[in-house]
């Protein structure tokens, strides 16, 4: 018995030692918990049940020349009902006030929210939808409502915004005006000026504090931001929308007319390189057209006729002829290496001077012209296009410039047809704008600028950055060269193939171009013709330049020649604004003061002194003039839509705060 006892308590005290090994191991994981892994694990916990969200930065405005909007971020709101946070009492006193409300602003019935209140309270739906996809104003109006009004804990109001960016002239330059997108494998991706210039129109994000409040719903712990996003700046573009809109539609209406595949026009003011207008057009398979691809910059094409304006320039420059030196056009055939040169006159043009046959676009005569002088030395022809900038890209600060191609004596593939087929455009490619900007050279008396899509980056009415002309080629030829060049480009309207566009209330200069695109090969893919005209108006004293291409013109409506298909476009529009530009007629006795208008003018200053302390009403006014008048007292703007304003978010008559932000709707 005193064995079994003995054993007995050996058990005992085998139990109770482990038992204290247990507790003393308990100790010590709660003691590390405590003081060496808390903070992990609260931080861990507070992760989980806690976060900061990213509130997007509203991106800054793009606008164009003449002060319209391109491009805007545009809040969207979305709110939810947390059932469960209002107290019965004030669920009850204020839910069918609520419901009412709701119908007023929604358009469904009173009952029919006062029903789905009641179910997502009796539900416990912590995060129960009550509208998505409201503007700033019908956000601003519900967080009035009755219980709402109360705020996130105690009315349970949940609200969620989204910034989408919106287009308010529509599709007009859209390729242009461009995008910035987050890619399907998470990278960052755009075109255009918005992505060109994200960093300055991208603004700061601000954070705001959620807690978990069920599966994947999070719900604002208070209703101020943790740290408030940043704007970012606006970016004034050259676009005007005037120009703009008469290219985009000019190109529209020759594009359906010859059925063609796609085309591009780019008009750009001669002295600064700005771009006024850029309009790119690709026919969908309904036979609509869109901007999906920006041509005007992407797409290096051998370019045919128009490339002739290098071989004048080169000509002249080496003085290897003159306008005045005459060639045999030799029934409008020559052959080199057994592969013939053919002019689209047939025939030929017999015997004409170099001029001549550049104004008719002699292939024949310019290719003669061009082999005759630098057959022994083609490098010394190729080094005056390199020196041209022809073989360089024009550094644009829209991604996606198209390289040029110019063959090089050096190259393996340079070949004894290498020579005669660059003088007639072909062997070669060049992009719209990179040809645009050469002839623009011409114009502008042999100084060649870059072309710019955006003049300034601006903070309200504070500039931060300003885009000045920038130079490529001070002098990309002689003085005595220019003025030539410019009497031949002017004739061509005058006298030569693009005589269909002349005009005698205006004057214009270019050179037609019908190249064959792909030869050699069959199908949709194979040979197709380019036509295109580029040059300058007026051609005395020139303010725009402008290139016009449409590719892949109907062929079977028997006409597919530059003059024809693309010269119309770019009549149009040297056309379009010269007819509309305002009459310069002198205006008398415009010095003599009248009476009424002195006194009424006295009465506008005095008031204008006056400082006002009270919000205006802007209703019915223009756009312009409301946002000027707002700025002008010290007020942020936000406009939505064109037209005339028919909201804002602040009534007249309240007083003005600092760095107060008014949205304007617009229609």
């Amino acid at each position: 018995m005193a064995v079994e006892d003995k054993y007995i308590s050996y058990r005992i005290y085998l139990v109770a030692f482990a038992i204290f090994l247990m507790a003393i191991a308990i100790a010590v994981k709660l003691t590390n918990i405590q003081w060496v892994e808390g903070d992990y694990y609260r931080k861990l916990a507070k992760e989980r049940t806690v976060k900061n969200f990213v509130i997007p930065a509203n991106k800054g405005n793009i606008y164009s020349a003449d002060g319209s909007l391109l491009a805007t971020s545009i809040p969207n709101y979305e709110i939810r009902f947390d059932a469960v946070a209002p107290k019965a009492e004030a669920f009850e006193k204020n839910v069918k006030s609520l419901s009412d409300s709701l119908a007023s602003a929604l358009g469904r019935p009173s009952n029919f929210f006062e029903n789905e209140l009641r179910k997502a309270r009796a539900n416990k739906n912590r995060y129960y939808l009550v509208a998505r996809k409201l503007s700033y104003t019908q956000y601003s109006k519900i967080k009035s409502f009755p219980l709402f009004n109360l705020g996130a804990y105690k009315g349970g109001i949940i609200i969620e915004q989204e910034t989408v960016r919106e287009h308010p002239i529509g599709k007009i330059a859209e390729r242009t005006v461009g995008y910035e997108r987050t890619s399907h494998g998470g990278a960052l991706d755009g075109k255009g000026i918005e992505w060109a210039f994200r960093k300055y129109l991208n603004g700061k994000d601000g954070k705001i504090l959620k807690q978990k409040i069920a599966k994947g719903q999070w719900k604002p712990i208070r209703d101020i931001n943790e740290v408030d996003p940043q704007d970012g700046y606006d970016v004034i573009s050259t676009i005007d929308v005037y120009v703009q809109d008469i290219a985009h539609h000019a190109l529209l209406k020759q594009l359906e007319l010859y059925e063609a595949d796609h085309g591009c026009v780019v008009v750009m003011e001669t002295k600064t390189g700005h771009v006024k207008a850029i309009s790119n057009l690709g026919r969908a398979n309904d036979g609509t057209y869109y901007e999906t691809t920006n041509y005007a910059v992407a797409e290096s094409h051998e370019p045919g006729s128009t490339y002739k304006l290098a071989d004048l320039m080169a000509l002249l420059e080496d003085k290897k002829a003159d306008t005045s030196t005459v060639y045999d056009s030799k029934g409008g055939v020559v052959v080199y290496s057994g592969k013939k040169v053919n002019d689209s006159h047939k025939g030929g043009y017999g015997k004409i001077s170099l001029a001549r046959g550049f104004e008719l676009s002699s292939n024949t005569v310019l290719v003669q012209a061009v082999y005759n002088a630098y057959k022994n030395e083609p490098s010394k022809f190729v080094n005056h296009l390199n020196n041209f900038g022809l073989n360089k890209t024009l550094g644009l600060s829209i991604k996606g410039e198209g390289v040029p191609y110019i063959p090089q004596p050096s190259d393996k593939n340079w070949s004894n047809i290498s020579l005669p087929w660059m003088a007639f455009g072909y062997g070669v490619h060049i992009t719209p704008l990179q040809t645009l900007a050469f002839y623009n050279a011409v114009a502008n008396d042999g100084e060649m600028v870059k072309p710019q899509f955006v003049s300034e980056i601006k903070e309200w009415n504070r500039t931060i950055k300003k885009y000045e002309k920038e130079v490529l080629n001070p002098r990309i030829c002689s003085p005595e060269t220019i003025l030539k060049l410019q009497a031949v480009l002017a004739n061509v309207v005058k006298k030569g193939t693009g005589s269909k566009l002349y005009s005698k209330d205006f004057s214009m200069a270019g050179k037609t171009g019908t190249a064959q695109v792909n030869y050699g090969k069959s199908g949709r893919s194979g040979m197709y013709y380019a036509s295109s005209f580029v040059g300058y108006f007026p051609a005395d004293k020139p303010m725009y330049s402008c290139i016009v291409v449409v590719h892949r013109p109907n062929t079977a409506l028997n006409n597919f020649y530059g003059a024809d298909v693309a010269g119309p476009v770019f009549k149009r529009i040297a056309q379009k604004i010269f007819t509309d530009a305002p009459s310069t007629n002198e205006i008398k006795n415009l010095n003599r003061k009248i009476a009424k208008q002195e006194n009424n003018y006295d009465s506008y200053f005095v008031k204008s002194e006056k400082k006002l302390q009270l919000i205006p009403n802007v209703k019915g006014m223009s756009g312009m003039d409301a946002v000027a008048l707002l700025e002008n007292l010290g007020v942020k703007v936000r406009a939505i839509g064109v037209g005339k304003v028919k909201k804002q978010s602040l009534a007249a008559g309240q007083n003005i705060v600092k760095n107060t932000t008014i949205l304007l709707e617009l229609s």
